[in-house]
């Protein structure tokens, strides 16, 4: 399996399918999952042409667990050594969750010259948390439940939260699709249980206002406006006026796994900005 040491010496797995000289496109996962969670869009792309990249997270599935470094700065500067490291240049970033806080803060701070596009799904920036400059956001009492989830019984809540608000399978008129369920869970406790703690803090506190004001290359904001994990009025809207000139593309009735859920609508749709 190929890896590369990050400037910490870290190792980071990373999966890279198709031509060296295809069109480039790099996927960034979400909380607590793997580049697994985008095998669909990977196999997709890869029959459109394209060279598809994605790699785990520093403490996520087969990637190295670190004591430090499970922090936005740190997720992106790892980004940075693995494109550097493959030498890319014209790369179009997708990031969904998390996934999307890392692109944002990668192509604002260390993207320039080597990424051509953005694309956030279902994205975390700008700020989860409720401040006195967010009033309107998600309490740290959620996030501290969260943590104490995870620290009880952390394959009771990788059950939950997939069997519930993540693929919307907790709506009345939708059915439980227990292979996706069985896989989140899978792809979940490949990874340490530290990095997903130190995690939940990354992906709530970080406030990425300023890396979307810094955002220059053409960017699409998608979403599904029945979210119930990352909220679109307090983080798409909120995005896509940050980031001038970005394409907001909101899915009705959709939940925030909607890649996984409908990538016969999603999947179209990042072909045509792409090729745009």
């Amino acid at each position: 399996m190929p890896y590369i040491k990050t400037r910490d010496d870290t190792e980071i797995f990373y999966r890279d399918w198709g031509p060296a000289e295809a069109p480039l496109i790099m996927f960034h996962h979400g909380w607590p999952l793997t580049a697994d969670d985008w095998d669909n869009q990977m196999l997709f792309f890869l029959s459109e042409g394209y060279r598809v990249i994605a790699a785990d997270r520093r403490g996520h599935g087969r990637s190295q667990e670190t004591w430090t470094g499970n922090d936005m700065d740190t997720y992106a500067a790892d980004t940075d050594d693995l494109v550097k490291e493959l030498n890319l240049t014209n790369v179009v970033h997708v990031g969904h969750s998390t996934g999307g806080g890392v692109v944002a803060r990668y192509v604002a701070q260390h993207g320039g010259g080597r990424a051509a596009k953005a694309v956030l799904i279902g994205a975390v920036p700008p700020l989860m948390l409720k401040t006195a400059d967010n009033p309107d956001g998600i309490p740290m009492d959620v996030f501290d439940d969260f943590r104490r989830q995870l620290s009880d019984n952390r394959a009771r809540f990788f059950l939950d939260v997939p069997s519930g608000p993540f693929f919307g399978f907790n709506r009345d008129d939708v059915e439980t699709v227990e292979a996706m369920v069985h896989n989140w869970w899978r792809q979940g406790m490949m990874g340490s249980a530290k990095a997903h703690y130190d995690c939940i803090a990354a992906f709530s506190e970080t406030d990425f206002t300023e890396d979307l004001k810094a955002l220059k290359v053409p960017t699409l904001i998608m979403h599904g406006d029945d979210d119930q994990i990352v909220p679109l009025d307090l983080t798409a809207r909120k995005a896509a006026d940050l980031v001038e000139g970005s394409v907001l593309k909101i899915y009705e009735g959709l939940p925030h796994g909607m890649c996984t859920t409908h990538p016969e609508l999603i999947n179209p749709d990042l072909l045509d900005f792409i090729r745009a």
